[in-house]
Parts: structure tokens; sequence; C-alpha cells
């Protein structure tokens, strides 16, 4: 989106004479220059230590994703930029770059926080133009990160979705989406609700050295069974698959197992993907933790930021192996999608008005 649209929101929570919410402490980092009258907050809860938050008033909401892109998507909603989950392979990481911020550090700390989601995802919906199509989440950094404890933008979202019965799907490391259990529920009563995990591998040292801010596999397999329990069909992305540290025989075995065991209807498994900005911090990351693979990982990406097709064919379909022996296939691209399963339900969903509607009283339709 164009972030030189920006502005602050008013806080009417404020103390007075302030423009600070309770607990929260002066934030003395000066404005970067692309978010010129964003409102920039720290707090002194012990979770939020070095994070700053510039909260914008954004101006549009739901995103076309650009027609090169591989997604099999169009349209997105992402109401944070930044993400402090601190996964040193993000993919998202170079985004910061437009704001004037860094990939790295900043990427990790520095979250632009777009206030009025919920308005206006509510506000677009309603629009004559809005066709109800598919709308994807997660899709560039998480909603479920630490910010949004505080925020809490996505109950708003939800709602809204829910209200105008538009199908969305949910991509997601935080285990937080427990907290809006019974939203999504009311949603897939009158939608689409598609709800992914990302969970690459179950190393607790690899966890805790490449993804420092996320919840651990563990804690996210139990969040796909509470999902799974609570009627959904959930789909786990294993990604990324780490070449050299998680793409063995025993971690596939071992994290293919325990996906399976969760209730996961599907897994996809994708490599690394290494993007400029993800590319530097995940080399740097690389050279303190793993040294002797840094001539390993420069030959497989001399190429770019894709690894050889005969490596990506290989793993994925050792992956696929261990999958069919757990009983759990592979999703196909698009599924994520929730595409009707009959001609009758199809035509359901294309006439379908896109008005606020009242939550049906049946039993649940999901996924």
């Amino acid at each position: 989106m164009r972030w030189d649209n920006l502005s602050a929101r008013p806080d009417p929570s404020a103390r007075p004479g302030t423009d600070l919410p309770p607990r929260a402490a002066p934030a003395a980092p000066p404005l970067p220059l692309a978010l010129p009258g964003a409102t920039v907050r720290t707090f002194d809860t012990p979770g939020f230590a070095g994070m700053t938050f510039y909260e914008v008033q954004a101006k549009s909401i739901i995103n076309r994703v650009p027609g090169a892109s591989r997604v099999p998507f169009e349209w997105t909603i992402n109401p944070y930029r930044g993400c402090s989950h601190s996964c040193s392979y993000c993919f998202a990481r170079n985004t910061h770059t437009y704001l004037d911020l860094d990939a790295g550090l900043d990427f990790d700390s520095k979250i632009v926080v777009k206030v009025n989601a919920g308005e206006l995802v509510r506000r677009e919906l309603a629009a004559p133009k809005w066709r109800g199509a598919h709308i994807a989440m997660g899709t560039n950094v998480d909603c479920y990160q630490r910010a949004e404890g505080r925020y809490r933008l996505m109950p708003q979202i939800i709602s809204a979705l829910r209200d105008f019965a538009n199908p969305f799907s949910i991509l997601t490391k935080g285990t937080l989406i427990l907290r809006d259990l019974e939203l999504l529920r009311q949603a897939a009563e009158v939608t689409r609700v598609g709800i992914s995990f990302s969970i690459g591998f179950l190393d607790e040292r690899m966890w805790r050295s490449v993804e420092a801010g996320t919840p651990s596999p563990r804690r996210r397999l139990d969040a796909v069974r509470a999902l799974t329990d609570a009627g959904f069909r959930v789909g786990v992305l294993m990604a990324p698959i780490l070449p050299g540290l998680t793409d063995t025989d025993e971690s596939i075995e071992e994290t293919v197992a325990s996906i399976a065991a969760a209730g996961a209807v599907s897994i996809t498994p994708l490599p690394l993907h290494l993007r400029p900005g993800a590319r530097e911090w995940y080399a740097a990351w690389l050279g303190r933790e793993f040294p002797h693979l840094v001539p390993h990982y420069r030959e497989l990406y001399r190429s770019g930021s894709y690894l050889p097709q005969t490596y990506q064919r290989e793993l994925v379909a050792r992956v696929r192996m261990a999958s069919r022996r757990h009983g759990v296939h592979r999703a196909e691209p698009g599924e994520a999608r929730q595409v009707p399963t009959s001609p009758e339900e199809s035509r359901t969903l294309r006439t379908r008005p896109h008005r606020p509607v009242e939550p049906a009283g049946e039993q649940l339709t999901l996924l």
C-alpha cells in the first residue's frame, strides 16, 4: 500500500494531556521518513521490551496481489507491517526497507500497526464493487504475532468478514488464534474459513535459534489439535525446510508424524526460499550458528532465491512419502482457498448477497 497516505488516529483512551494510553511509556525514536503521521509507542511490559509500535491510520486494507505473484489467491489483508516472530528466513523482511527501516532488527522490533483495520475491512466489504472474493491473511507477516495480543485487530476483522459472509483463510504460527475460536466458528457457519499453521520442524534448539519470537512447534501442534477438535480442517505448511539442518529423513519423519497426530488434514512442504533482505539476514545467522554450512548454501543458492529444482523435487517427494505413511495427503495448489466441492455449493457461494447476514442456526459448516 502507499505509506505516504497514512496518518495517526486519535486514541480515546489517552491519559489527559498526553498521547499515551494507560501503561504506555514515552517513545524517543524519530519517525521513519515514510511514516510522518504515525503515533509512536513503546510499552513497559516485559513481552514488548525493545519494541516500538508505529500506529497509523491506513487508507485501504484489502490489497490485490500483483499479477506476477505465484500465490493461489488474489486478495490479502495485512493489519501489521514487520513481525516480532523474528524468523531469520522471513521472505517479507525486505518490505521494511520501503518504510526507511532495515530488513533485520527493525523488521523484528519496529512494528507498523494499522489501528483502523477493522473499520476499513467493514467499509470495503460493503462497497458495491466488492464481489465477495476469498481473502487470505498471514501471507506477508503473521497477523497473530505478539502485537495482536495488545491491539486486538483480528477480532474486528473476523467479525466483519463473518457479517458479510466473505470467505477467508488464515496462515499463522501464532497460538493466539485460539483466542478467536468462537468468532471463527461463527464465521464458518456462514462462509468458508481456511486455517493453516506453519510448522517446518520440531527441533527445539533450531526453533529457539531461527524462530526466536514464535510459539514452540509443540505449542503450534497443540493449537492444530484444538482447532481440529473444534471441527476445523486444519492444513499445515511444513515450511521452511532448511537445507542441511531440517531436511534429514529423521527430521521429516518426526515432523510429519507429529503433524498427523495433531489431526491436520494436509501437509504442504516448502523448501527454504531466500529473497533479498531475508537472504542477507539468514546468511548472517547461518554464519554465526553453522559456519560450516556457508559454502554449501552459497552453492545451493548461487542462481538466486530458489533451491535447484532437483533438490526441491527430491525433498517434496520424501515429505509426500512420509505423509502417505501417516495417512495425510499433500495439499494441492489453491486448496487453501476452499474451492466449493459441488456445483450446487458453487452456485450458492456465487449468488450469496454481500451484505451483513445473521448467523445461521444450523450445524456448523466447517471447511
